[in-house]
């Protein structure tokens, strides 16, 4: 089989190809940056006697990625599943966001993973075969003053996950969908967190083990479940004061 990923150069993108080319899968690889996807292609070949392709794409632009797409439509009839664990986050991401900010934002969060949904789903549809996953944050449990942008493209990604399990639930067409808190990856370094964070390594063990699998919509690390089930459930008003507490604390 092979596989795409898109954001595949660190954290759990490349823990994601690790695990499928040492069970033989031959991969596509997607990144910004050419100098890991190269050291990746490169060790995984040399590791596992796969092949790897890599593509240098900013999934922030919509006009690369359209680009992209246009050019490449025969890899897309290559592959037999499709991942996304791409995701861009920005330290000035606030409501007064600059316009050029949060088009970016939106752009790579969710904009470029519908953008190859709409070429990719079609085909996988008329195969009645094919695998997708997408990765989602616990961040879109509820509105942020920072990161706000982010959330809110996370907050849709749920949505366009659901609708596309629904599309799909008459074939075989596989989907899978993590809401992720805290990873032990470079996004998580340094910072002074009240929950563990949660291994990069394991995920990407349980995503691969539940890829012959119908929709799944699964929490990582799972205690997250209950938080957000708990944030979902409150008044908006009693979370508004919560909020403010911890503020004033901070």
């Amino acid at each position: 089989m092979s596989y795409l990923i898109l954001g595949a150069s660190s954290g759990l993108g490349r823990e994601l190809a690790n695990i499928l080319a040492k069970n033989s899968n031959n991969l596509i690889i997607i990144s910004r940056d050419e100098r890991d996807l190269k050291t990746i292609k490169s060790d995984l070949e040399t590791r596992f006697k796969i092949a790897v392709k890599y593509f240098v794409l900013d999934a922030s632009s919509f006009e690369e990625v359209k680009f992209f797409l246009q050019s490449n439509m025969n890899l897309l009839n290559e592959i037999q599943g499709i991942m996304f664990p791409i995701g861009m986050v920005d330290a000035e991401d606030k409501i007064s966001n600059d316009m050029s900010i949060s088009n970016s934002l939106i752009q790579a969060n969710i904009g470029s993973v519908a953008y190859f949904l709409s070429k990719i789903f079609p085909i996988f549809l008329k195969r009645n075969r094919g695998v997708i996953v997408g990765f989602g944050s616990v961040s879109s449990a509820v509105g942020r003053e920072v990161n706000t942008v982010y959330a809110a493209s996370k907050r849709g990604l749920d949505s366009l996950f659901e609708s596309l399990a629904l599309a799909s639930s008459a074939s075989k067409v596989k989907i899978q969908y993590y809401t992720i808190g805290y990873l032990d990856s470079n996004l998580a370094y340094g910072r002074k967190l009240l929950l563990p964070k949660g291994s990069v390594k394991n995920l990407a063990k349980i995503v691969h083990k539940n890829l012959k699998k119908n929709y799944k919509k699964i929490y990582y690390p799972s205690w997250w479940i209950v938080i957000v089930g708990m944030i979902k459930i409150l008044p908006f008003s009693f979370l508004k004061t919560i909020y403010k507490f911890l503020k004033n604390k901070n």
